[in-house]
């Protein structure tokens, strides 16, 4: 495969920086991520990714537009109010990168659908935004060695991890999260959130989906952010393996 010029020009701001390159993009153009929920993180990540020229991206997410969600999820636009979100973020991906393809899945993510959604996948990109489908996601991530980029975010916070649980040394999501099949929390539509935290995050989970196709800096897989934009403080944990979980210590 070979770059045309339009995609010489609309790349050129990656192909000159030497870590990314013409190889990189061309790993990027090659590429497939799943994208699992088109809401607050989704949306910022989805229009980065195609900006960044991934080739495929394959969105997924069974909800329909909302008034309340504009004030955060800026690929929708007012008149997209009750038309599917992977129908309308398809549509701006079109409108932004006519060398992307889309592939939209209106589908709520199971513990049974999951690796049929994500098969073929480079990375997989999770901001959904309840925990059931978080660790069905993982788990089916984890089995198909995957990339797992997730994000959340609540209120004035967030926090962004990288996992590849098979490798030796890195932690899964069940490493950090544990066993529980599920933890009742306050949706966004209950506590709140403001806008551009879930502009952050998924400008974020974007940068570190890119990282994993087309490697440059630090590896950050068994690393977590946290974002505390109260106080703007930042930190990153090391996560170790947990040497008894039950998802990946055998492999």
């Amino acid at each position: 495969m070979t770059l045309s010029p339009d995609e010489l020009a609309r790349y050129a701001r990656h192909i000159v920086l030497p870590e990314i390159g013409g190889a990189g993009q061309m790993r990027l153009r090659a590429a497939q991520v799943v994208v699992i929920g088109a809401g607050g993180i989704g949306s910022p990540a989805i229009q980065y990714l195609a900006a960044a020229g991934i080739g495929r991206l394959t969105l997924i997410d069974d909800d329909r537009v909302e008034p309340s969600n504009l004030q955060r999820q800026t690929i929708f636009a007012t008149a997209d109010a009750g038309r599917a979100k992977v129908e309308a973020a398809a549509a701006a991906v079109a409108a932004l990168n006519p060398h992307v393809a889309s592939v939209t899945h209106a589908v709520r993510v199971t513990r049974d659908n999951a690796p049929a959604l994500i098969a073929g996948a480079d990375v997989v990109l999770d901001g959904c935004d309840n925990f059931d489908t978080r660790l069905a996601v993982a788990d089916a991530a984890l089995r198909a060695r995957i990339p797992l980029v997730s994000a959340a975010v609540g209120r004035f916070e967030g926090q962004l991890g990288v996992f590849r649980g098979w490798e030796a040394a890195r932690p899964c999501y069940r490493c950090f999260v544990g066993d529980a099949p599920a933890r009742e929390g306050l949706t966004c539509a209950e506590e709140g959130v403001l806008g551009p935290v879930t502009g952050v995050l998924g400008s974020l989970a974007a940068l570190e989906t890119i990282r994993q196709i087309a490697p440059f800096g630090d590896d950050s897989a068994g690393r977590l952010v946290l974002l505390d934009f109260l106080s703007l403080r930042f930190r990153t944990l090391a996560l170790p393996k947990d040497p008894g979980c039950s998802a990946c210590s055998a492999r």
